[in-house]
């Protein structure tokens, strides 16, 4: 049996506190779990916040969490799980930029730590101790990383742009 590698150990240890972290979040988007507002209230709450289509975007936003963390953990996907849940994060960090940087006046600081996170997971790769790594890295390719960062930017960029546009237009003294 191979001696244990402390890399492939810390990968494990981010990937599944990251990924447990994300779907946790995203099944409070998408199933209302852990007191979050289920598929409906996250359907207010993106129209509220200037996303639209508001369901396409709750939903969006709660898979990219929830199903981006849960194959994050597992090591599988790892890049298009990575870059899922950067993306999602990209737009809760246009949400909350406004605010500021730190969190506790609600800026952007924990979404982007989750996003940078799940971005450098997806680019290093998963380690040793993965479902990828079992399967022989067959969702994780080196030309699957860039088309799954590219993918991911394009739509991130896509979404905050149309949301930034919008509320130009139901606000023009914010440009």
């Amino acid at each position: 049996m191979a001696c244990l590698d402390r890399r492939d150990l810390g990968l494990l240890a981010l990937r599944v506190g990251t990924g447990a972290v994300l779907a946790a979040h995203g099944t409070q988007k998408l199933a209302g779990w852990f007191g979050g507002g289920g598929i409906e209230g996250t359907t207010a709450a993106m129209e509220a916040m200037g996303f639209h289509p508001p369901k396409h975007s709750a939903v969006a936003a709660g898979l990219g969490e929830a199903g981006g963390g849960a194959l994050l953990a597992l090591g599988l996907a790892t890049p298009a799980a990575g870059a899922a849940a950067a993306g999602a994060m990209a737009g809760a960090v246009a949400v909350h930029a406004p605010a500021g940087f730190f969190v506790q006046s609600g800026g952007y600081e924990y979404p982007a730590f989750l996003g940078f996170t799940a971005a450098a997971i997806g680019l290093t790769g998963p380690g040793r101790y993965s479902v990828d790594h079992v399967t022989r890295n067959v969702f994780n390719r080196p030309w699957m990383v860039a088309l799954a960062f590219t993918a991911g930017a394009a739509a991130a960029a896509a979404v905050v742009g149309r949301r930034a546009k919008g509320r130009a237009v139901v606000d023009p003294d914010t440009t």
